[in-house]
């Protein structure tokens, strides 16, 4: 189980609701039935626009990354995607992170909305999703755009132990907010009053993966031919920037456009949401 009572999914989904809310976009809801398990959408923009896909990162939903991208939506048919096992509508089986089973998943929902030439922004583990997908099936993607992307690098281990996992553990047993703001300030370039409640409704009330994330091999990135454009961050400790810059750069044939982010944390700043948003236009 994902959600630990049906106390803790109903605060975390008045939370959802209430960013979307928020938003104040005009958009459509549609639940698409994967082999996986039930996937929500939220799609704003005009269907006849070139279908782009957005997806979030781990502790986060659809509302969220559409509030980082309010612009999208002028050139862009935006897919936002409730990544499975998160706190979102979508359904709460995790998938097994070693296979292609997230790329799988994404590459089914193109299907079943017959979605092609589909443009792929993905942040954080949308970013590991995104090339999972482009792992298993890269024809219906035309281009994807990875922002602090999951999957290339990992930081060091003993720095994230102390600054992220240890805190994020001792908030989960006390529930003291001053564990959580330690780990917030890790994570977030600048961090709002609803990113911190939503964080903390989400890490006490759902069971989160904390298992060691992978990285793609050179011979799976080589076999990508896909153009792809990494943004990355150069304060991320989870995901360092230069070091993940420099990999990518050896392993992917197909590398695009590399930008890095110089005063960004894993999570980018308003204003480094804009500059990547106006790249993507």
């Amino acid at each position: 189980m994902f959600f630990k009572s049906k106390e803790g999914k109903e605060k975390i989904l008045n939370l959802y609701n209430q960013k979307l809310q928020e938003l104040n976009i005009e958009y459509s809801e549609k639940i698409v039935e994967t082999k996986f398990g039930v996937t929500n959408v939220i799609i704003s923009g005009d269907k006849n626009n070139p279908p782009l896909l957005l997806i979030h990162g781990t502790g986060g939903c659809a509302p969220l990354i559409l509030e980082s991208f309010p612009n999208l939506a002028s050139k862009y048919c935006v897919y936002a995607i409730d990544v499975l096992a998160q706190p979102n509508k979508s359904a709460g089986n995790r998938l097994e992170m070693k296979t292609l089973d997230y790329g799988k998943w994404l590459i089914e929902i193109t299907e079943l909305l017959q979605l092609k030439e589909v443009t792929l922004v993905g942040f954080s583990f949308g970013g590991f999703i995104s090339l999972k997908a482009l792992e298993f099936n890269q024809l219906p993607i035309k281009k994807a755009y990875l922002i602090a992307p999951v999957y290339i690098v990992n930081g060091n281990p003993f720095l994230g132990l102390f600054k992220m996992f240890i805190p994020l553990k001792k908030f989960i047993k006390t529930n003291n907010e001053t564990y959580l703001k330690k780990v917030i300030k890790v994570l977030f370039s600048e961090a709002d009053d609803f990113a911190l409640q939503f964080m903390g409704i989400t890490f006490q009330n759902c069971n989160m993966d904390f298992s060691p994330l992978p990285v793609i091999s050179s011979n799976s990135a080589k076999n990508i031919e896909t153009p792809i454009t990494i943004i990355a961050a150069d304060k991320d400790i989870m995901f360092p920037g230069k070091k993940m810059i420099k990999r990518a750069k050896r392993i992917f044939t197909s590398l695009d456009e590399v930008v890095l982010l110089e005063d960004s944390k894993h999570v980018p700043s308003t204003r480094n949401f804009k500059i990547i948003e106006d790249l993507i236009l």
